[in-house]
């Protein structure tokens, strides 16, 4: 709960750190970076940060976060801060990283709005500040407890037992305990982290759904090759250096975007690959016997790369309340005319109180998100799985 005193400075304010909250960003990184080489090498997507799409997702975290903390006190954080839990739990991030932001951020404040930032405001902010990484700290230990490992301690070596090419641009690592010892559970949506070591001595980290069923010794990551010199370094090191017989360092499980066990009726939405995320969930609905009504839609560019096409099938044709459809951009062979070009919602049923789960393209999201919102499906059914930086839909 922020103060009545903070909330006034910071309501006061809030429109002036908006605005030049990308400037602030901006030198926040590059002054931290500048006394900690190590994050940008090691921890921080180093991709993201020559596009700006971690600056945007930071500014854009903070800023809701002091507007619903001024404009809407009464709402719970949660649902907002949960994503940033799990993906910062999924790096093994530490309190004590936060106290090396808070710095360089507050800095950079100061940088930026000068004068403006006097005392009473330093103070507001900051408290917004801790507020916020108070409520992601808490988080991220029950994350930790709930993995079985030490604050941070996310990091574990699992060899490569097979390697399967589902399309020229993806391909999935099976991958096993290297010590042998029992697999972490999970839940059908998560994610692991990779650490990649490349040539010129980073470490690199990305995240990857799981994409097989819950269950078992054996998980499963299906990587897509991303071009491009910095934002594809690691899904590139993947495809061209690894191999079955390697060991690669990767996390615990995590994710809050996860299919339940209840039996509403549930629709998977994917576009390219984003549906990782959703093959795992039909699979473990193929594999608990699941009679729930499921739907399933995916949109590819064609058929030759849409990922997990003969398993999407397969799957569906085990489930006795389950349809699929599928759209592609550019079929190139024989293709329902009514199936071509994007997906679309309109001649689909769609059952009262069904879950939605999606994946893909942030413009795809949107646009799904925005047909189910106007056929009357409630907000708060609709949960999406953003791949790299949240930038919301």
């Amino acid at each position: 709960m922020l103060s009545e005193k903070s909330a006034a400075v910071v309501r006061t304010t809030l429109p002036l750190v908006g605005a030049s909250i990308d400037e602030i960003t901006s030198v926040f990184y590059r002054r931290m970076f500048e006394a900690h080489p190590e994050l940008l090498r090691d921890l921080f997507n180093r991709g993201n940060q020559v596009n700006g799409t971690q600056s945007r997702a930071l500014a854009g975290s903070i800023a809701g976060f002091a507007a619903m903390l001024v404009h809407d006190p009464g709402r719970r954080p949660d649902q907002l801060l949960a994503r940033i839990a799990h993906k910062h739990a999924s790096l093994g991030i530490t309190a004590q990283q936060y106290t090396i932001v808070h710095r360089h951020l507050f800095e950079a404040i100061g940088a930026v709005l000068g004068d403006a930032v006097t005392s009473e405001v330093a103070a507001a902010w900051d408290e917004v500040y801790w507020l916020m990484a108070g409520a992601l700290i808490a988080m991220e230990t029950r994350l930790y407890a709930e993995a079985g490992v030490a604050d941070g301690d996310v990091w574990r070596r699992w060899r490569v037992v097979g390697r399967l090419e589902e399309t020229d641009e993806v391909v999935t690592f099976m991958l096993r305990p290297a010590d042998r010892a029992p697999a972490p559970l999970f839940r059908p949506g998560q994610y692991v982290s990779v650490r990649a070591e490349l040539p010129d001595g980073a470490r690199q980290i990305r995240q990857y759904s799981l994409s097989c069923a819950p269950g078992g010794t054996d998980r499963w990551i299906s990587v897509k090759r991303i071009r491009g010199a910095v934002d594809g370094e690691v899904s590139n090191w993947l495809h061209d250096k690894v191999d079955e017989g390697d060991v690669l360092s990767v996390s615990a499980p995590f994710g809050d975007v996860v299919l339940d066990d209840g039996d509403s009726p549930v629709l998977l939405a994917s576009a390219g690959i984003g549906s990782t995320p959703m093959i795992s969930m039909l699979a473990h609905l193929a594999a608990t016997g699941a009679t729930r009504p499921v739907t399933v839609v995916h949109a590819d560019r064609c058929e030759r790369t849409h990922p997990f096409r003969g398993d999407l099938a397969l799957l569906t044709d085990k489930l006795p309340n389950a349809t699929a459809h599928v759209w592609y951009e550019h079929p190139e062979g024989p293709w329902p005319a009514e199936r071509t070009g994007l997906a679309d919602l309109s001649a689909i049923e769609i059952a009262d109180g069904t879950q939605v789960l999606m994946c893909g393209p942030v413009p795809f999201m949107r646009s799904i998100r925005g047909q189910l919102l106007e056929r009357g499906v409630p907000a708060s059914r609709i949960h999406y799985e953003a791949f790299g930086p949240d930038l919301g839909l």
